[in-house]
């Protein structure tokens, strides 16, 4: 048997992290032991504990609490912790996703110790490192062992940047192995979107009616911290929901309820409390925004889960950055980028609303990535080991 350890933080990663573990327990229960190690990255009830018992993952076995601080601070606790971990636990490899600090900081720490790095969700790029998610995601692809790509443009991206094709194992930092495999998120859509169809009762909790409304959400500190761009975004969603008399479901993240009196024009903040379209609530489950996905007309949001999740579910997005790393969403026409300009969010809302012959062709993988990554994990670490 081998042995991980699943490095998770922030809560996509704790979605994601789903997926692996069940693949663990219905195929590979006697072959993989899985240590999860949580770094605390974030920290609020609402936004971890519920998260594990909902989407049946296990219990950490260890956690960092590092909670919240500058990234070098943040980072660096994470380093400290879970170097500590690898040394005493000895696993044949360590999983990271996406590109988050915990990212970041379980990269360094694994390859200063010379463990095994598989990185999920590798290959990415927006092409702005001006991101921290970029800076990120670019130097755990490049220390490490296995690297699985949720789309072609990805694996193509590491091709690019000098990953080769036909290496043969043993596999090894020096020599890692690239795959194309799907993503696990859709993986995940597929299993909770029947769950949450079952057991989430949001809809009538907020009293709202299904396909007559957009979801949206905002989290990404250039659009919650900065006075210009927030109003910018928020008065976009007004002016749309009154020309268009939809309302507008908003799952208002911690950091950013606590800003909007802040950083909001008065005026716009006056606009915004007394707006009958918008409704402003608190951070939902993930089956419970699932559930909201399914049901929307459009989905408007900074988060990059998110954006796949409308397309996994057929929605409609557009997008509040100005560059995307799953570029393929905007390719195939289903998503526009419209970063925080005003002008660019109601032309894309209003050109989505308007268009009846939107296409979401299977680029995701067949709903297996788990699976298969798994398998790979068990086939490279048992001839390695």
């Amino acid at each position: 048997m081998i042995k991980i350890i699943t490095i998770i933080g922030a809560r996509p990663q704790i979605i994601k992290a789903s997926a692996i573990s069940r693949a663990i327990r219905e195929y590979y229960t006697n072959a993989i032991s899985e240590i999860i190690v949580h770094t605390g990255q974030h920290y609020d009830q609402n936004m971890s504990e519920v998260f594990f018992d909902e989407l049946q993952i296990p219990k950490p076995d260890y956690n960092l609490n590092v909670g919240s601080g500058t990234h070098g601070n943040q980072t660096a606790e994470m380093i400290k912790g879970i170097e500590t971990i690898i040394i005493n636990e000895k696993p044949n490899c360590i999983i990271l996703y996406g590109d988050t600090n915990s990212t970041l900081a379980g990269a360094i720490a694994a390859s200063k110790l010379h463990c095994p790095i598989v990185h999920i969700e590798a290959g990415l790029r927006s092409f702005n490192k001006t991101m921290p998610e970029e800076i990120n995601r670019i130097m755990c692809d490049h220390c490490a062992t296995l690297l699985f790509s949720p789309t072609k443009t990805g694996y193509n991206n590491l091709v690019k940047e000098g990953f080769k094709t036909n290496n043969i194992s043993p596999f090894t930092a020096d020599n890692p192995m690239i795959y194309h495999c799907g993503d696990i998120m859709f993986d995940n859509t597929l299993f909770f979107s029947k769950i949450a169809s079952q057991k989430s009762d949001i809809l009538h909790k907020i009293n709202i009616n299904k396909s007559n409304y957009i979801l949206s959400t905002i989290h990404r500190d250039n659009n919650t911290d900065n006075p210009e761009r927030l109003s910018s975004i928020l008065k976009a969603m007004m002016d749309i929901a009154d020309k268009f008399n939809i309302d507008f479901i908003i799952p208002l993240h911690p950091r950013t309820a606590k800003l909007l009196d802040k950083n909001l024009h008065s005026e716009s903040y006056s606009r915004l409390v007394s707006n009958r379209h918008l409704k402003i609530i608190e951070p939902v489950s993930f089956l419970d925004m699932i559930q909201l996905e399914q049901h929307s007309k459009m989905i408007i949001t900074d988060s990059g889960g998110v954006q796949k999740e409308a397309y996994f579910l057929k929605k409609p997005c557009v997008i509040l950055r100005p560059q995307t790393e799953w570029v393929e969403l905007v390719e195939h026409g289903s998503s526009i980028i419209a970063d925080a300009d005003y002008n660019k969010i109601t032309k894309a809302v209003e050109k989505l609303l308007c268009k009846d012959d939107i296409s979401f062709p299977s680029i995701f993988g067949d709903g297996k990535a788990s699976k298969f990554i798994c398998g790979e994990i068990l086939n490279t670490f048992t001839k390695n080991d």
